[in-house]
Order: C-alpha cells, then structure tokens, then sequence
C-alpha cells in the first residue's frame, strides 16, 4: 500500500483511445472503418487522437454499428464508448461546490439514519458530508476528503476492509466507468495523478477493467477496535440537485 517511486502519467480512458482499440481488436483499418461509417479516414485519426471535438450521436452509432458487426461489442464496451463521447456532457463542478449544495436538511438527514453508515460523495470520489457512523467505519476519511485515496493511500483500510484487494480491484474498475459516464476525462486527471504514486492501483489501472457500479453491493467490514467483522449492503442514489443533477450520490449501509 505503500508509495513507490512515480513513473510517468497514467491516462484516463477517452473515448478515442478505446475506439482505436476496439478496431484493432478486429483488424480493421482507418480507411475502411472511415467508410463504412461515413466518415473520412483523417477524421477517424482525429479522433482517436483526442485532437478533435467530441463526435455527434450519429457518428457513435455508425461507428458501434459496424463495429459491433465485425465482432459483436460486449455491453461494456458498447456502454463505455457511448459515455465516453460526452454527448451531453458539461465541466465537472468543484468539490467546494458541491459541497455548497449540501443542505441542512441533508445534513440532519445523515444524522438520521446513525447507527447505519451514511454521505454523500461525487463522481470523483470526493467525501462531501457523512455521519459519525461513516467515520467510525472508515477511520481518517474525513480528515482524507476523498475515498478513493483514503482507499490506497490509509493504513487502516487494510485492515477496516476484510476484503481489501478484491474490493480494490471492484473500485478501479468502477472508476474507470465512471469517468466514462461523466464523459469528461480531464476532470479526473488530478486525482490519477495522485493515485498513480500508489504501486498497487498503477497495477490494477494497467489491466484496463470496466465495470458499472451497481445501486446494491456489500461490504465486509472490519471493526478498528474491536476487530468484529460485519456485512454491510451499501444503497447508493444519484440526487438530481437543481445545479449539479446527478453529480452528488447518496450512499447508504445497513446491516445485510
């Protein structure tokens, strides 16, 4: 878990660099993936260089559709590559910014729900607001600010996850679909940066794992103190803020 020695900058997925993966996956070159899709070829190297705008809906579905009748494109894929278009996609707001949209009522609203683990996180990770309970399980989060360096970068979450290194893998793996999702890859750059001085995640980033986070998951978690072990089924929700729809999500865990 420890830090090693930096070694160059890890590239968060886009969607030009999983296209040119996906066609050489089957084979294909530029020209004739250009022309069936009804685009130029020097456009198709634009795009996979990252050097041009994002493209329209119809480009994307020309270029899955004949893609996908090559070699049929698994629903990862298919999902990833439509995300990472960013057809709808805006700036990513900052963490001070949501964490402004936090209400009172939120606020007291996380109080509620103690002894179960309750916050409220971004896309990128970043802790917004939680309850005592969510402090208790992850020790030194919330002085962290973010759970996804707490993750790699605290001695505790060894010990506090039973599962460490299989949940470690499930959360690069949804990171990677999440920056799909957002459709805005320079937003995470950052926070790569800084997970890229961890060894382990460097590793588990290279093997290029795609997964979606489900609403429903568990946890087996591990009491700091008193080393009781428990499962949690952790519930998350996206809230459609007026400002920022669907950039904070609710997280909540109760005894499985």
């Amino acid at each position: 878990m420890g830090c090693g020695q930096y070694s160059g900058e890890l590239e968060a997925p886009t969607f030009g660099s999983l296209l040119r993966r996906l066609r050489d996956q089957r084979g294909v070159s530029r020209e004739r993936l250009a022309f069936n899709a009804g685009v130029s070829a020097s456009y198709i190297t634009h795009l996979e260089k990252g050097d041009r705008g994002n493209p329209t809906r119809e480009v994307v579905e020309a270029l899955t559709r004949y893609l996908g009748r090559l070699v049929p494109l698994t629903d990862v894929d298919q999902r990833q590559l439509i995300d990472l278009a960013g057809l709808d996609a805006g700036e990513l707001p900052t963490v001070e910014e949501l964490r402004a949209v936090v209400t009172a009522d939120m606020h007291r609203a996380l109080t509620l729900h103690r002894p179960n683990l309750a916050a409220y996180v971004d896309m990128r990770g970043n802790l917004l607001a939680c309850n005592d309970s969510w402090d208790e399980a992850f020790p030194g989060a919330s002085q962290d600010g973010n759970m996804l360096r707490w993750f790699f970068s605290h001695e505790m979450s060894a010990d506090v996850l039973v599962n460490w290194e299989a949940d470690l893998r499930r959360t690069v793996h949804w990171m990677r679909g999440l920056i799909g999702r957002s459709g805005n890859s320079d937003g995470f750059i950052d926070l790569l940066r800084e997970l890229g001085e961890f060894p382990i995640f460097r590793q588990v980033w290279a093997e290029g794992g795609v997964e979606f986070a489900p609403h429903v998951w568990t946890m087996q978690l591990r009491n700091p103190v008193t080393g009781l072990r428990r499962k949690v089924v952790a519930q998350a929700g996206r809230l459609q803020n007026a400002l920022y729809p669907g950039q904070v999500v609710a997280i909540l865990g109760i005894p499985a």
